[in-house]
């Protein structure tokens, strides 16, 4: 594994300058703007509400926050329907407030990483306005196509092809004003932008260029592998239907209707990450520090290893979905290690890991995974090799909470036909406002309202309580990211066994220090763990982190042979001695 620090030297003068590698072993904490911290009494989230609880997070000790979009959008889609890419939602604040969360931030040593959603815009943008006008500018910017006359009645038009929307029913809306059809893979006010057009590429390079001239250290591109479509001009410059999926329970209205091999993981996608990538190392001198960029393409794994690049040409951090998605609360500690080692195996040589635990897509790791597992999953994510990416709650352990029909307002669930089943697809009850402490509406805010509800168990699931109380989930958090600091883990070697379905075991060795090493029991009884196969570790053991249903507190000596395991215990231990 590569060093923190990359040294690289300089044509320039003869000169060494040091570029600052820091995100090989960092924890990148999201932030979902709207939910974390409402600082004028409006209910909503703003930039001033995450200046305020920056100290927070330097206290935790994250890197680096990532912001969900904060730009300028009329909100649909709550900041994925991007206006204007260099402007600042309102209800988020100003530039000025950005700035001011800039320099705070650069203050305490935290890095600032922006959500950048290059697939579309909203239909209120102005470049789409104008594309609709076919303003030679702009005319282009966006997938434009005929309608195909309906063969059972010729005045009517239907769309250019069966293509469904991620958010249901046709990805196709009929524009009166340039009488063709737009494609939206997400909402109708959600139109995809064309890269195809070479002037549309270079003007989303220049809106990367923005934010990087003031300072941002990376960025987290969202939806990446829907960027392109198939070249029409190979279908006679027509879109050619998608085959039906044959997914047992779905209806052509349904995105799962379909077998999507014209809408995703087009070839051309990986090029276009590949010239961002360039684009960014192109700061690293000016700011001396690598920016970072991950991806989100839910794919294949092969798919998503592409976006890492080649032995020529560097790429993207492609977030690990696998993990996120392939592991339930069901799953034993073998199931675990399979995960785990799959992306270790099919990841290229030199390339740096990434474990995500939750985001606002995703129900909450606490209602995902059960609260017996918060920090055997928390423990996991930081101690093995790489990036860990925590969501905002994570730490505390936060759960989904209950919105109900009335109060929903992600356009995921509100497309439904099934109101009685909205839930199933609602990720409102992921994106419900953080728990700070006790008090009305979870200290949100000081107003009487909030964009969606808090959730019921703030009285008792809140920063606060957890700061206060002698065991926690938020105390064991902070002691595992103090833990990933050490040169073991930041640059060690993986060892992961599963010395049964219940025990999952992870060992971080590096010549010269002390090994460092997770347990956890996922059963629900208590287990006596022997560690003497280990034979490189030490027979001394250190307690470095304890879960809240671990009995050995932070400071305890254990013998590797004998290390008592309560149920659903998450234990961290060190090495008294240099290990190998």
């Amino acid at each position: 594994m590569r060093a923190a620090l990359l040294l690289v030297v300089a044509v320039l003068v003869g000169t060494v300058v040091s570029v600052d590698v820091w995100w090989e072993s960092a924890v990148v904490y999201q932030i979902y703007p709207r939910s974390f911290k409402d600082s004028n009494g409006d209910g909503i989230g703003d930039l001033n509400g995450i200046t305020q609880k920056l100290a927070y997070l330097k206290e935790t000790g994250v890197d680096a926050i990532w912001l969900s979009p904060i730009f300028l959008s009329p909100m649909y889609d709550f900041g994925y329907d991007i206006t204007d890419y260099r402007k600042i939602a309102p209800e988020y604040g100003t530039m000025d407030d950005f700035d001011a969360l800039m320099s705070k931030a650069k203050q305490l040593g935290i890095r600032v990483i922006l959500d950048y959603v290059p697939n579309h815009t909203s239909n209120e943008s102005e470049w789409f306005v104008k594309s609709a006008q076919k303003d030679p500018n702009y005319s282009d910017y966006y997938i434009w196509a005929d309608g195909k006359t309906d063969p059972e009645d010729p005045r009517k038009l239907l769309p250019p092809s069966n293509w469904v929307s991620v958010f249901r029913k046709s990805a196709w809306e009929y524009s009166p004003v340039r009488k063709q059809y737009y494609l939206h893979q997400f909402v109708i006010g959600q139109p995809d932008l064309n890269y195809r057009c070479d002037k549309l590429r270079e003007e989303m390079k220049e809106v990367l260029r923005f934010w990087l001239e003031k300072g941002v250290s990376g960025f987290r591109v969202d939806a990446v592998n829907l960027m392109y479509e198939v070249d029409p001009a190979k279908f006679g410059e027509v879109y050619p239907d998608e085959p039906v999926s044959g997914t047992a329970g779905t209806t052509p209205d349904d995105y799962d209707y379909l077998n999507h091999i014209y809408t995703r993981d087009q070839n051309e996608t990986y090029d276009v990450i590949y010239e961002w990538r360039a684009l960014l190392d192109e700061y690293n001198d000016k700011h001396n520090e690598s920016k970072i960029m991950m991806t989100e393409g839910y794919t294949t794994l092969p798919n998503m290893m592409r976006y890492y690049g080649n032995k020529s040409i560097n790429g993207s951090i492609p977030l690990n979905f696998a993990y996120l998605e392939e592991l339930k609360n069901t799953s034993t500690a073998r199931d675990i290690k399979m995960v785990v080692d799959k992306w270790m195996t099919f990841m290229p040589t030199g390339k740096i890991a990434n474990w995500v635990n939750g985001n606002h897509d995703k129900s909450r790791l606490a209602s995902r995974y059960g609260i017996n597992r918060i920090d055997a999953m928390n423990m996991l994510a930081m101690i093995l090799p790489g990036v860990t990416i925590t969501y905002q709650g994570e730490e505390i352990g936060m759960t989904d909470g209950y919105v109900s029909w009335r109060d929903t307002k992600d356009p995921q669930a509100c497309n439904t036909d099934d109101p009685m089943n909205y839930w199933r697809v609602s990720r409102d009850p992921a994106r419900t406002p953080y728990h700070w402490d006790s008090t009305a509406l979870a200290g949100f805010t000081s107003g009487n309202t909030t964009w969606l509800p808090v959730a019921d168990n703030y009285h008792t699931v809140n920063l606060a309580a957890q700061v206060a109380a002698p065991k926690s989930h938020y105390k064991f958090y902070k002691d595992m990211v103090a833990l990933k600091r050490l040169p073991a883990v930041r640059a060690g070697d993986l060892d992961l066994r599963a010395l049964c379905d219940s025990v999952l075991v992870i060992t971080r060795l590096l010549p010269g220090q002390s090994a460092v090493l997770g347990i956890m029991n996922l059963s629900g009884g208590e287990i006596t763990v022997n560690l003497s196969s280990l034979r490189l570790i030490p027979q001394q053991l250190t307690v470095e982190a304890s879960g809240v249903n671990c009995s050995l507190d932070k400071g305890a000596q254990v013998q590797k042979h004998s290390i008592q395991m309560p149920a659903h215990c998450a234990l961290a231990l060190k090495s008294s001695q240099i290990c190998c």
